[in-house]
């Protein structure tokens, strides 16, 4: 996936403050086997702001095993203000039957604190739109927590909009576990 980078300049490990914003030296890139302990980390800031950080199970070995492997079940996209982390995208690749063509489903997109406001977000959505785009994609999905106005302010501002036709539906522990074995819970 290709990075982009704009501007330069704001003190590592400090707030980017508004007048250093505009010369923020943003980057976008590929997540790396390296980057797993950030990965969880955002992860489990994601599930302590939206008050379920007990439902954050996934351990830095999950994401080793099963983002960084031929066969990988997911992609990642890492944002960086001077070098520092400063958010994810973790995605990956989904197919429409209907539509016939390929897309991605954004399954995590999290922005540290510090850093919001940069346009972090939009830029981690677009470049994981355009690394579909180059696999013929044509379309991004996503979900949102139904508390979470602020991501869905940013994603309708960007056009990605809410499917009144569609409801999710989830199979976990113990009723997956009875869906494989072909058991009635």
């Amino acid at each position: 996936m290709p990075s982009m980078a704009i501007g330069s300049s704001a003190a590592k490990g400090t707030e980017v403050t508004t007048t250093d914003r505009k010369n923020a030296d943003i980057r976008i890139r590929p997540g790396e086997i390296n980057d797993v302990e950030a990965i969880h980390g955002a992860i489990q800031a994601m599930g302590r702001g939206l008050d379920m950080a007990g439902k954050v199970t996934g351990t830095v070995d999950d994401y080793s095993r099963f983002g960084f492997r031929p066969d990988a079940a997911f992609g990642s996209l890492i944002a960086e203000v001077d070098q520092e982390f400063a958010g994810l995208c973790l995605f990956f690749p989904i197919f429409s039957t209907w539509r016939g063509r390929p897309g991605v489903f954004v399954q995590d997109l999290y922005v540290d604190d510090r850093f919001r406001g940069l346009g972090i977000g939009e830029r981690l959505l677009r470049e994981v739109a355009s690394w579909s785009k180059a696999r013929g994609g044509d379309y991004l999905r996503l979900e949102v927590d139904v508390d979470n106005v602020a991501a869905q302010r940013l994603y309708e501002r960007l056009g990605i909009t809410w499917q009144t036709k569609d409801r999710a539906h989830a199979a976990y522990g113990e009723t997956f576990v009875a869906l494989v074995e072909g058991l009635k819970v």
